[in-house]
C-alpha cells in the first residue's frame, strides 16, 4: 500500500473484519503512525510549529526523512494528523436547545485550550480541507448544535467555518505574541502600557476618537477578547434562526 493509499485507509470507517487478514512483517522496532504525531507535537510544543519540517522531525525519531513517507503523503498530510488529534480530545455534549449558545462557547474554548498547548499549531487549519474523521466529528458537533438551536441549516453551514477560522486565527495571533514577548528587544510591541502611551501620545484633533477611548482599545485580560467576538458571532447567529 502506498502512502497515498494509506491515508485514505485512515479515513474510512473500521473494517471488522480487517483484523482477520494476515499481516505483512515489520521491523523489529518500526516508526508508527502514532510516534511521528507524538514526535512531531512534542517539537512543536518545545520549539513551535514553524520549527516542525519533515527533515526535522526526522531527526527528532532518529531516521531519515524517506522514512516518513512510508506513513505520511506530505506536510499537509502530517498537518491533518496533528489537528486530529487534538480535535480527538475535545468532549461534544448533547445538543441541548436551551443551552446551543454557551454549548458552542465551550467546543469554541476547548479548541483554543488545545491550539495554544501548541504554539503555531493552528496555522496547520488554514485553507485545509479537512478529510480526518477526528476534524470532521468536531464539525458534525458544532452542526448538529447549531441545528438544535434553530439556525438556519445555510447559516450553520457557514458559521462552522466562521467560528473555526476565528478560533485558529486568534490562536495564532497570540502565539506570534508570546513568541515576540520572549525576546527583550520586541517585548513592547505587545506590552498594554507601551501601546496606551503611544495612543494617549497621539494628536487629539487628528485622532479623537482613538485618544479618547485609549484605555478601553487597550484593555482586556486573558481571553476577554475572544470571549467577547466569539459571543458577537454567537448573538448574531440568533437572528439567522428558522422561523416558526
Amino acid at each position: 500500500m502506498n502512502p497515498r493509499e494509506r491515508r485514505a485507509a485512515r479515513h474510512q470507517p473500521p473494517n471488522p473484519e480487517a483484523g482477520t487478514a494476515p499481516r505483512p512483517r515489520r521491523r523489529k522496532a518500526p516508526i508508527t503512525v502514532e510516534q511521528v504525531v507524538d514526535t512531531a507535537l512534542g517539537v512543536i510544543a518545545t520549539e513551535g510549529y514553524e520549527a516542525l519540517t519533515m527533515r526535522r522531525l526526522a531527526g527528532a525519531l532518529d531516521t531519515g526523512p524517506a522514512s516518513l513517507y512510508a506513513h505520511v503523503v506530505n506536510k499537509a498530510d502530517l498537518d491533518e494528523l496533528l489537528i486530529g488529534r487534538l480535535f480527538a480530545e475535545l468532549a461534544l455534549p448533547e445538543p441541548d436547545p436551551a443551552a446551543w449558545r454557551e454549548q458552542l462557547r465551550d467546543v469554541c474554548a476547548g479548541m483554543r485550550d488545545q491550539y495554544l498547548r501548541y504554539p503555531g499549531i493552528s496555522r496547520a487549519t488554514l485553507a485545509a480541507a479537512p478529510t480526518d474523521v477526528e476534524i470532521l466529528r468536531v464539525g458534525e458537533g458544532l452542526l448538529a448544535i447549531l441545528l438544535t438551536g434553530g439556525v438556519a441549516p445555510q447559516a450553520a453551514a457557514w458559521a462552522v467555518d466562521a467560528l473555526l477560522l476565528y478560533v485558529a486565527a486568534y490562536c495564532l495571533e497570540l502565539s506570534i505574541a508570546r513568541q515576540r514577548a520572549a525576546h527583550e528587544d520586541t517585548a513592547w510591541v505587545v506590552d498594554r502600557d507601551e501601546l496606551l502611551r503611544r495612543v494617549t501620545a497621539l494628536p487629539a484633533a487628528a485622532f479623537p476618537h482613538t485618544t479618547r477611548l485609549a484605555a478601553e482599545l487597550t484593555t482586556g485580560e486573558g481571553h476577554d477578547r475572544f470571549d467577547f467576538t466569539l459571543s458577537l458571532m454567537i448573538d448574531g447567529l440568533a437572528s439567522r434562526q428558522d422561523g416558526p
